[in-house]
């Protein structure tokens, strides 16, 4: 099983962990390099901004959701969604979700990888 320490260590696959209250905290270099973001415009601020604005709201639903029930319904397992590039450009992409429990609080990571080299290059 995938775990945040796993993705803090992850060099061949973008990857994202972002705390309890949705912050980013870290991002790799791959996905740097695969979306456009650097770690200075993304580190600190809200998972939301690399979610597209008519995304938002499916996403805070889902992230509530989890933080009353702490029931998962998308966590370790392919999805496919979209990310918003640096560039401002919406690219569908395979993310994998996973939440672990650290000193009593969520924490959540994901693997985002393009579906096509056009994640990378467009």
């Amino acid at each position: 099983m995938l775990t945040i320490d796993a993705l803090k260590a992850e060099t061949a696959i973008p990857a994202i962990i972002v705390d309890r209250d949705g912050t980013i905290v870290h991002i790799n270099e791959v996905f740097e390099e695969t979306w456009g973001w650097r770690k200075d415009q993304l580190v600190g601020e809200s998972l939301t901004t690399i979610i597209p604005d008519n995304l938002r709201d499916a996403h805070h639903m889902g992230f509530s959701r989890f933080a009353v029930t702490g029931k998962p319904t998308i966590l370790n397992q392919a999805l496919e969604l979209i990310i918003l590039k640096a560039d401002g450009q919406k690219t569908p992409a395979e993310h994998y979700i996973v939440a672990e429990e650290i000193d009593g609080h969520w924490v959540f990571g994901a693997t985002i990888k393009p579906l096509d080299d056009s994640g990378a290059d467009s």
